[in-house]
């Protein structure tokens, strides 16, 4: 009798981050081998894809997301009806992420996985791109690195990833769009956390930057802008980044704390994905200090 772990395949799909997990159906009641095989290659891969998850619905994504960690609820949008903890991305309420960001970085909290399943998926566009934020720190000339391991910077709610333009979500009023960002910014959280963290799993050291981040310390707006323009530079060079083109029915999962990404919003028709995040961890910097909110409001 073939085993799922005997069918598990991975197939890498970019050099620097992401592979495909192959002859594997997610549950709640995965094999322990299996899921361990699985857990090794998020931490390998950043990034796993799997395809055909179809028989996959609200509460067995759920439940397959338990078995990685305590659920995180989204500290400020409510879960989707008759759910536990799905976050819904739907297109026609305003739910175009079109920046890269590491998700939910404006709390001190970060949640460590994110478990995404494509529920309706464009036929043309709306493709997404992870990129292997180890990578990049480590691409950085040595005196960019110095000043990155000494720097902080702020993370906010209040200005990014709902903050979409609204030409962008084809709206003929901005009415969605206000709504869902009222909903996103009904409290707003200013955290404090170091440019590179060490990851908590694997030691290495990662640029913990993105759409959330509002100034670094020290810095004006303007010369923050500038540092992390450079910063940035190397998180989408196109050799740290992996581009996923969905299908109905795929499942990503991805180290949310060693990863950034962007949601390509390329497409007219609705596209529709939910998500799971789970686990949470405090970043330290390599001194151990740990991130801390600043405001809560």
């Amino acid at each position: 009798m073939t085993t799922q772990k005997q069918q598990l395949k991975v197939v890498p799909v970019a050099g620097r981050i992401g592979a495909e997990i192959q002859g594997v159906q997610l549950s709640g009641e995965l094999d322990p081998e299996v899921f361990n095989e699985i857990q090794q290659a998020i931490q390998e891969h950043k990034v796993v894809f799997f395809k055909g998850q179809h028989h996959l619905d609200d509460a067995a994504q759920e439940a397959f997301a338990h078995l990685l960690g305590e659920p995180y609820a989204h500290p400020t949008v409510p879960v989707k009806e008759n759910s536990n903890y799905i976050f819904e991305l739907d297109s026609e309420h305003g739910a175009k992420a079109n920046h890269w960001h590491t998700d939910v970085t404006f709390v001190p909290e970060v949640p460590k996985y994110s478990i995404l399943r494509g529920v309706t998926i464009p036929s043309v566009g709306g493709d997404t791109v992870w990129a292997n934020t180890n990578t990049a720190y480590e691409d950085l000339p040595e005196g960019l690195r110095t000043l990155a391991d000494e720097l902080w910077a702020v993370h906010t709610n209040d200005f990014d990833y709902a903050d979409f333009k609204p030409n962008s979500v084809n709206l003929e009023d901005n009415e969605t769009y206000q709504a869902y960002r009222a909903t996103f910014e009904s409290t707003v959280f200013k955290t404090r956390h170091p440019v590179v963290h060490v990851h908590a799993e694997t030691g290495k050291k990662h640029l913990l930057l993105g759409g959330f981040v509002n100034k670094l310390e020290g810095f004006s707006s303007s010369e923050s802008e500038k540092i992390r323009s450079i910063f940035n530079s190397y998180v989408e060079r196109l050799e740290n980044t992996v581009r996923w083109q969905w299908t109905e029915g795929d499942v990503v999962i991805w180290d949310n704390l060693a990863t950034q990404h962007y949601a390509i919003a390329d497409y007219e028709e609705r596209r529709v994905v939910r998500r799971v995040t789970v686990g949470k961890n405090i970043p330290v910097n390599q001194q151990q200090e740990p991130s801390k909110l600043i405001t809560k409001k």
